[in-house]
């Protein structure tokens, strides 16, 4: 199943800059678990996790749902793009 392709149709919707995103899937050593980073520029990545995290947590429950079909832990990590300072 491609999870990346399920989250990114999840959240276009939500971030603003959607050329700014960033999607990697990782998959682990015992052929279980896949984790899936997402980066975005950090008000999409506050948008993405949302009040107290309410919007992560659904959208880790969604493709943890996904991955059971298939006998996978899926996991999401959110991580913002940072703007350098230049001197």
């Amino acid at each position: 199943m491609e999870y990346q392709q399920i989250v990114h149709t999840i959240i276009d919707p939500i971030v603003e800059h959607k050329d700014a995103l960033l999607l990697r899937e990782i998959a682990g050593d015992d052929g279980k678990t896949i984790s899936i980073i997402i980066c975005a520029e950090p008000e999409d990545t506050a948008r993405l996790i949302g009040r107290k995290g309410m919007i992560a947590d659904s959208l880790r429950e969604v493709i943890s749902i996904a991955g059971k079909t298939d006998g996978k832990r899926i996991y999401l990590k959110f991580e913002s793009f940072e703007k350098k300072d230049e001197d």
